[in-house]
């Protein structure tokens, strides 16, 4: 018998052992690994060229809002909910040369998954879903997660969005690079990044002259 309990002994601090060992090298990169500007990373040519595509596209939907005088017109950011949240969707897109100048991850509501492939959206307080539409990025403040920026909804399906606390914000759950096909964490409906985008997202916003237009789509 004692034998048996020093046997399962040496078997549980072999499998806590190896999980360390796993943690260390594989997560631990995932989420230390420095920040590339260079991270918009496309498989070929053609992906990228259908994406660049379709990012035209939906930055051509805001030239009304950003033709109103009050919004930067030189930059805006795209998240395309589209794409699995193991890969680059939220794009820092330049309006003058149609193309994108850097993208990272972003995390999505929880209450966005509803166990199928589609996700769901909602503007409903207390739903921890995210909300499709217009953001307009406000002041920043320091917040729970630290660095955040407030986001007003300026759509129907998002006008909740400062009501339900729903900012910008990083946390250090959602890594630098991508890793699908494995999913990354889930938020509480806000669009949340890694902490180093964060910072690349925080030139943007803090020497722009207006404030910059955020269009979340799917």
């Amino acid at each position: 018998m004692k034998l048996l309990l020093k046997l399962f002994a040496v078997f549980v601090l072999l499998i806590a052992t190896l999980s360390s060992l796993g943690y260390f090298f594989w997560y631990k990169p995932k989420f230390t690994s420095a920040f590339n500007s260079n991270s918009f990373a496309i498989k070929n040519n053609v992906d990228k060229a259908i994406l660049t595509e379709t990012l035209k596209q939906k930055a051509a939907l805001l030239e009304t809002t950003l033709n109103s005088g009050q919004f930067n017109t030189e930059h805006c950011f795209l998240i395309d909910m589209r794409i699995a949240s193991g890969q680059n969707r939220f794009f820092i897109y330049n309006l003058n040369k149609d193309s994108v100048e850097m993208a990272g991850l972003v995390a999505h509501g929880s209450g966005s998954e509803k166990g199928g492939d589609e996700l769901y959206f909602s503007n409903t307080p207390n739903s921890n879903c995210t909300s499709l539409g217009k953001y307009k990025i406000g002041k920043s403040y320091m917040g729970r997660f630290g660095l955040a920026y407030k986001l007003y909804g300026l759509d129907d399906s998002n006008s909740k969005a400062f009501e339900r606390f729903v900012v910008l914000h990083a946390h250090r759950c959602v890594p630098v690079g991508e890793t699908a096909p494995v999913p990354i964490c889930e938020s509480l409906g806000c669009p949340t990044v890694a902490p180093a985008f964060l910072i690349e997202l925080k030139k943007y916003i803090d020497n722009a002259a207006k404030p910059i237009l955020m269009y979340i789509y799917y």
